[in-house]
């Protein structure tokens, strides 16, 4: 017996090993679930889909992290190929609503996604008059205003309701001179809180106003 194991002795161990390889390879590595995929990050927009007309969505989170089995042979799924979902459709009521974050991936094996949901603020888009008032600033020693005239007087200011109901006034901000002068310019008015502090978010129309403001010597003339 020992003498027909030491016979050939080395082409036989070649042989178990070519037959161990060809095990492995048609056990694992060409085995489709095993060991010939992996999981792939993505990182994709969060849109929105069912807001209905004059209403503004806001949240904060604008990705979602997908992680999807991608094969390891051959091209993974794209991006592009995953959508991230709010749908809004059935929220009626303005304010904070807490949305589940539905993904749109065809023949795509998704594994995890984060965040699950996200807090989504609803609300409405109003539109507002309200008339513009002149600020000046700078130093008014030796200077003062004879007249000043705004075209137009009123401006429409228009966002979400939550913001709108911050503004306290809509201004334009004419800076003195330091010696006197007409001035006629078209100034951008600003939507400000009940502090002066200019509010973002409000669409203000028109965008500019003529401002037409007569500056004269404080020791010549009166203000009007």
């Amino acid at each position: 017996m020992l003498n027909l194991l030491k016979n050939n002795f080395g082409l036989k161990v070649l042989a178990v090993g070519l037959a161990l390889a060809a095990w492995g390879y048609f056990h694992l590595a060409a085995a489709p679930g095993t060991l010939a995929r992996f999981d792939q990050t993505l990182v994709v927009p969060i849109v929105v889909t069912g807001l209905k007309p004059g209403y503004q969505a806001r949240y904060d989170d604008k990705t979602a992290t997908v992680v999807v089995e991608s094969p390891r042979n051959g091209p993974g799924p794209k991006p592009e190929q995953v959508q991230a979902v709010l749908d809004v459709s059935d929220l009626a009521d303005p304010g904070k609503h807490a949305v589940a974050v539905k993904l749109n991936a065809p023949d795509i094996v998704v594994k995890s996604l984060a965040p699950a949901s996200v807090y989504v603020t609803l609300d409405r888009i109003e539109d507002r008059t309200v008339r513009v008032s002149l600020d000046y600033v700078g130093d008014r020693r030796g200077i003062v205003i004879d007249s000043a005239q705004l075209d137009p007087t009123t401006t429409t200011i228009r966002g979400p309701s939550s913001v709108l109901s911050r503004v306290a006034g809509v201004r334009v901000q004419i800076e003195i001179p330091a010696k006197p002068k007409l001035l006629d310019e078209m100034v951008g008015p600003i939507p400000i809180d009940a502090r002066g502090t200019a509010i973002d978010e409000i669409q203000v129309s028109p965008n500019l106003v003529r401002a037409r403001v007569k500056f004269i010597p404080a020791t010549t003339s009166r203000t009007k």
